[in-house]
């Protein structure tokens, strides 16, 4: 008794704790929405009592204790920052969310399997009418854009974007009932109740004078479609559907609608036209209404339901409107209302007043081969999506239910709640193939899209409505983060893809945002902009921290801010910002706590003008201010005998061209290599001199100046030499330790792989491990020889990678050696390359090109000694985008690589194949971790290059053969003087006696020797061009004795030596002719054929 009543009270104490740990949550999240509403007002000022997310997070942990995971922290303290008048509950702070329009909460449950019914669109009607709905939706899947019909006369043509190309408001007391595309005329074609309307949507000027109307008709029209007719040009046949129970054949010409007549001519408005003119049959099939008519392709035939009980379906070919021979006819109870073809089920599903849906075989009319019940209220239309082997029906309660045409199975159940009952009628419904919507029509248009689609849609990939600056990535929060010309910074979840928050013009009114960075830890994100300020945000929350100001003597440009990277500090809320000016200054920026504002402790020196006097290696001296002794870099100063003299009119000492003051020299790319010892600074101008800062042996060395990089030639292109970026290569001995781990464990999986269990294809595994199973397996390296050097703690040092604009990638070593050159391959020439990444641990390189081209190679065990160049591997190639790519990002938990481009769109791709993932902004989810169909976004259409190296033991095969050319020799053979000018006997079918010619073909002879070359190439002829050797080959000796084939072949032999030129080619031709009349072989002349006439 006394252990339960210890237990009771246990639990009674437990549930205390925990009530007043809730009662003291609910006023930390009042306490953080009141702090956040202020800062959106401008009344908060930040204090001690403020509350950031690391004072949230920390106050969370304190009252529900350690369970609590930090990622759902972090979503409801975005949920707050985002919007703090949006309802919150205690349970999301454990993972269970309620409702979230932005996270897609929703997802996975039963309601939202097919459609995510929470992402509706809608759309309002064109034209303004009152009271007015939408009768009939036709997509046209060819041209991509969607015709849409209303009750009072609307004729509207979207565009792929739901953006209205074509809107004509029709004129006619009668309501329309239907409408299609006609795809010969390229024109829309409507009925109402009395008349035909032809409108010619792409004419300019009037919409009334593009339209013609044809009447009177005999029956009230219901509904109308159109055959396709791709044997008749300039045609177009239709079926309508009227109240009389008729199925009537339309013929439509161009020359009815005068549409081949002069430009100048006059048009009359809104021209009317008799009916009696056209070609019509009609031939009654119903005892009722047509309720809608549709032309069935793969079937060749057309169907038509009515509210017959008795002839409510009808399937049958066009011949049987011309006569009146039976037809297949469709029997239900109440008849239809509308029905739909499936084309993989080869099944028809109808549906009508008793609520049923009915399965038909084309074939059989007596029975259905299976019902569909579930709706309690009238079926008014049907829809189905092939590509899922979905039907989604819809009643007139406006309740959708989703069927597996399969399995005859209920997929979801969902209504449209918004609006009442009467004028929100759903009229119409269309499935859209090209974007994976439901769209229906009533008095305004709602598009339903799916929740999984297999593929993108074929829209172009849109991230940002502007060229993309600058892509970075946060590792510690999986998100990445683009800014776009426009200045709008967004912030991306990498599972999904779905856009996090987003800042608008974050450094002013129409201040361009040029480059960003994000700290180590994550948390805080850096900006620059073309004026020169530099921000500093708490990435989480997207709240401006510090700021650099703007300067009163600044010039405008002066201090565009081109590159910013974050150093390493151990003080906490200490931030050192590195940042690079367009005009080629590197600066340090500083960021304390105690400070409000952010300020430049020191700048690098200029030493290129120095090294331009013949130095290679610069001396400096440490400062010994106190505000910069403890920064990772220290500030550094030129001796001062070497910064005195002006170096602007000088002549280089190791140059043969004098110095041209106008050569740029700025700097335009950088990158810091700080641990392991190591301290450096490594920069590229725009003539390509590279620059190595040392500040543990305080040196500035000049690795490498091309040739021609003091040459200002204006026949040139000034940026040939530029180096469009460079990063430093170099394992840390963590990375040593974590690589030597992953390198046991693949020589452990090494006997499952070699005997086939396991495959590349499709794997998940990394590219870095691939390569390493793949030496295991050919024997290259044993267990003891896999483990890294770090053992004897010795580390491979440091390389230097760049890329530049000529499109070589070049790798170097700190003392400037050159390892490697090399052109990366893909379809076309060099291409200037933009950008570099490469993993923590330096495994895999990717660079980006100016022509969207994305590169990869893997560098695994390049970086060791003695740096091997066979070992540095290409990969694959592919081309990512259309236009330049800006960055390039490599994701290796992923094995996804994340480009931006110019284009404004942010997109995914596999690493292993170069498929294409999606792109972020994108309304569906990413599936990263699924191998999905190959496919390529629309501005896209090269396949990607994958490198496979050829095992050593194999040999390579010639897979082509040269191509053919003419023996003499083996002509000689075959034939006589005699026998080349004896008239042939005329045999039209015995080709290959007559045509020894061809006979005579032959593979060429290959040369074992070269033929001595008079030049080993011409320097100003070019790369190409100038390597090519030249030869001397003797002209022929005589032409007079080549063979000639055919009847009167010595004949034109002697006319072509008499050297007429003027006609020549007409009585050779005529003379053609004359043979051919004689003889069914041709006669061929092989002189004319490879050699110019000669003139005597």
């Amino acid at each position: 008794m006394e252990s339960s009543e210890d237990k009771q009270s246990i639990v009674t104490n437990e549930l205390n704790n925990f009530t007043d740990a809730l009662k003291q949550f609910g006023k930390l999240v009042e306490t953080t929405v009141i702090q956040k509403k202020e800062g959106r007002l401008g009344l908060h000022v930040k204090n001690e009592d403020t509350i950031d997310y690391e004072k949230f997070y920390e106050s969370v942990l304190e009252l529900f204790g350690p369970e609590i995971k930090s990622q759902d922290v972090k979503s409801f303290y975005r949920k707050l920052n985002n919007n703090p008048d949006a309802p919150v509950d205690w349970c999301e702070i454990f993972g269970y969310f309620l409702s979230e329009d932005d996270a897609l909460a929703s997802q996975l449950d039963e309601e939202n399997l097919i459609f995510l019914v929470s992402r509706k669109q809608r759309i309002g009607l064109a034209g303004g009418r009152k009271r007015d709905v939408v009768k009939c939706l036709v997509k046209i899947p060819q041209l991509d854009f969607l015709i849409i019909a209303t009750q009072k006369g609307s004729i509207t043509v979207f565009n792929s974007q739901m953006r209205i190309q074509a809107n004509i408001n029709v004129t006619d007391t009668s309501w329309i009932t239907g409408c299609d595309y006609l795809p010969q005329l390229k024109r829309i074609v409507a009925v109402t109740e009395r008349t035909i309307i032809i409108w010619d949507y792409k004419a300019q000027g009037n919409s009334q004078d593009n339209c013609f109307i044809i009447k009177p008709m005999d029956h009230c029209l219901l509904c109308v479609c159109v055959v396709p007719m791709t044997d008749h040009l300039c045609r177009d046949d239709i079926l309508m559907g009227d109240n009389g129970g008729f199925v009537n054949r339309f013929t439509l010409n161009s020359d009815d609608f005068g549409l081949k007549q002069s430009k100048n001519k006059k048009k009359m408005q809104s021209q009317i036209l008799d009916s009696k003119n056209f070609k019509t049959v009609k031939r009654k099939l119903h005892n009722d209404w047509v309720m809608k008519i549709k032309y069935i392709q793969p079937l060749n035939c057309f169907g038509s339901c009515s509210l017959d009980s008795i002839h409510s379906f009808v399937l049958e070919s066009l011949k049987r409107l011309e006569d009146n021979m039976p037809v297949r006819e469709f029997s239900m109870p109440r008849g239809a209302n509308t029905f739909v073809y499936c084309i993989k089920a080869n099944a028809i599903v109808t549906g009508g007043d008793d609520k049923i849906l009915r399965l038909w075989h084309p074939n059989i009319s007596t029975k259905p081969v299976g019902k569909l019940v579930g709706h309690m209220f009238s079926i008014t239309e049907l829809v189905t999506n092939e590509k899922d082997q979905h039907v989604i029906s819809l009643s007139s309660a406006k309740v959708f239910r989703v069927w597996d045409i399969q399995t005859l199975s209920l997929l979801q159940v969902f209504h449209d709640s918004q609006g009442g009952p009467g004028d929100m009628q759903i009229y119409a419904m269309i499935f859209d193939y090209n974007h994976g919507m439901l769209v229906t029509g009533s008095s305004v248009i709602d598009m339903y899209p799916l929740t999984r689609m297999i593929q993108d849609t074929k829209q172009i990939p849109h991230s940002h409505d502007r060229d993309i600056n600058v892509m970075v990535y946060n590792r510690t929060f999986h998100q990445l983060l683009t800014v776009c010309s426009e200045s709008i910074i967004k912030v991306w979840e990498l599972e999904t893809g779905h856009q996090i928050y987003q800042i608008f013009e974050p450094h002013g009114n129409n201040i361009e945002v040029t480059t960003a960075a994000i700290d180590k830890s994550g948390f805080v994100l850096a900006t620059g902009a073309y004026n020169g300020t530099l921000k500093l945000w708490d990435f989480e929350s997207g709240q401006e921290m510090k700021v650099l100001v703007e300067g009163k003597d600044w010039k405008e440009d002066d201090h565009w801010l081109h590159q910013l990277t974050f150093l390493t500090t151990k003080e906490k809320n200490h931030f050192l910002i590195l940042a690079l000016e367009y005009s080629g200054r590197i600066k340090l920026v500083q960021g304390k706590e105690e400070d409000p504002l952010l300020a430049v402790i020191w700048e690098l020196p200029e030493v290129v003008p120095i090294f331009i006097q013949g130095k290679k290696v610069i001396s400096l001296t440490v400062s010994s201010k106190p505000k910069t002794m403890n920064t990772p870099i220290p500030e550094v100063e030129l001796v001062p005998g070497q910064k005195d003299p002006v170096f602007l009119n000088i002549v280089s000492l190791n140059s043969r061209h004098p110095f041209n003051p106008g050569i740029s020299m700025e700097v335009t790319c950088f990158d810091v290599l700080i641990m392991e010892g190591y301290n450096m600074i490594a920069a590229a101008t725009v003539n390509g001199i590279i620059i190595l800062w040392n500040f543990v042996l305080c040196t500035v060395t000049e690795l490498h100046r091309p040739e021609d990089a003091l040459v200002l030639d204006p026949d040139l292109d000034p940026e040939r030499l530029k180096i469009n970026a460079m990063l430093f290569l170099f394992r840390s001995s963590d990375c040593m330790r974590k690589m030597s781990e992953d390198s046991v464990i693949s020589s452990a999986q090494s006997d499952s792989i070699r005997g086939g269990l396991q495959s590349n294809k499709g794997s998940k595994s990394s590219i870095h491990e691939a390569e390493t199973k793949g030496e295991t397996i050919a024997g290259q390296k044993n267990q003891t020889d896999i483990l890294p050097n770090t053992l004897l703690n010795e580390l491979p040092p440091p390389v230097l990678v760049t890329a530049h604009e000529d499109g070589h990638l070049r790798i170097w070593n700190i003392e400037g050696k050159l390892l490697k050159d090399m052109l990366p391959f893909t379809k076309h020439s060099a291409i200037s390359l933009t950008t570099l990444y490469t993993d923590v641990c330096a495994r895999v390189l990717l660079a980006g090109n100016m022509e969207g081209h994305v590169i990869l190679w893997n560098i695994g065990s390049f970086l060791d000694p003695p740096n091997d160049e066979k070992k540095f591997k290409q990969l694959i190639a592919w081309r990512g985008h259309a236009l330049k790519i800006v960055n390039v990002i490599y994701v290796e938990d992923k094995q996804v690589v994340l480009t931006s481009s110019v284009d404004g769109s942010v997109r995914v791709w596999h690493a292993r194949n170069g498929h294409y993932c999606g792109y972020f902004g994108q309304r569906r989810t990413f599936e990263l971790n699924h191998v999905t169909d190959f496919i390529l976004p629309c501005d896209v259409s090269e396949h990607p290059v994958e490198i496979k190296e050829e095992s050593k033991y194999t040999e390579k095969k010639q897979t082509y053969e040269y191509p053919l050319v003419f023996d003499r020799e083996k002509w000689r053979k075959m034939s006589s003087l005699s026998l080349l000018f004896r008239r042939p006997t005329p045999k039209p079918f015995d080709v290959n006696q007559e045509f020894k010619f061809f006979q005579a073909l032959s593979s060429p002879k290959i040369r074992r020797n070269v033929l001595e070359s008079t030049m080993s190439g011409n320097r100003e002829a070019g790369v190409i061009f100038g390597s090519l050797p030249i030869y001397r080959v003797p002209s022929p000796t005589s032409l007079r004795f080549l063979p000639l084939i055919g009847a009167d072949a010595h004949k034109e032999s002697s006319e072509n030596f008499q050297g007429k030129k003027k006609g020549g080619r007409v009585q050779h031709s005529q003379s053609r002719r004359r043979s051919l009349r004689r003889s069914l072989a041709p006669g061929v002349n092989l002189t004319s054929s490879f050699f110019p006439v000669i003139q005597k």
